[in-house]
């Protein structure tokens, strides 16, 4: 089984996380309703079995929650693939939602890098900041060793084009580490 689980405590947050790339069950609490909703969505999407639970600094806003989380949670994928020896390694996935269509191409390269284009015409999506999404697409690929891009092709609704994105990040963090081999996917033999 590639499972993780990880602990963080800072002054800003304390979290605890189990992650299962297999799947499994799938609670999430993070006292932002809207990001619950998009981390439930992408684990949903990718397969996995995901419990996570923050207590940030929600006083000051949810900057440091979201980008938290994203640190762990790309720490706990890390530690769950190990070597990444059979796993696919490349993914892509389009999503529409409603009017908006967002875009994701992936590698588990273990070179970070995330290339973010997806503007966000309003503002606040609930108790959201919709500018959080790209700090933590930024902090999940840096910590989980990811090459990451994303794109939101068109959309006019701050709240669609996010849930796109992270359900095209679950779509194709799925099919990623997906196990087809026994060798690691590289021509030069490591990640």
């Amino acid at each position: 089984m590639r499972t993780a689980q990880l602990s963080r405590a800072t002054k800003e947050t304390q979290i605890s996380l189990t992650l299962n790339l297999e799947g499994g069950a799938v609670e999430i609490s993070t006292g932002i309703g809207f990001f619950d909703h998009m981390l439930t969505a992408f684990a949903f999407y990718g397969g996995l079995g995901l419990e996570l639970s923050v207590k940030g600094d929600l006083e000051v806003d949810g900057h440091h929650t979201v980008e938290d989380v994203g640190i762990v949670l790309g720490q706990a994928v890390k530690e769950a693939l190990g070597d990444r020896k059979g796993i696919r390694r490349y993914a892509s996935a389009f999503i529409p939602m409603d009017e908006a269509l967002c875009f994701t191409a992936l590698d588990f390269s273990n070179r970070p890098f995330l290339v973010f284009d997806a503007q966000m015409p309003q503002p606040m999506i609930g108790a959201y900041d919709s500018c959080l999404t790209e700090e933590f697409m930024r902090a999940f690929a840096v910590n989980s060793g990811l090459t990451l891009h994303m794109k939101c092709h068109y959309g006019k609704n701050a709240h669609h084009i996010t849930e796109a994105l992270f359900k095209s990040l679950g779509v194709a963090v799925k099919e990623a580490v997906a196990v087809t081999g026994t060798g690691v996917t590289s021509t030069k033999g490591v990640l």
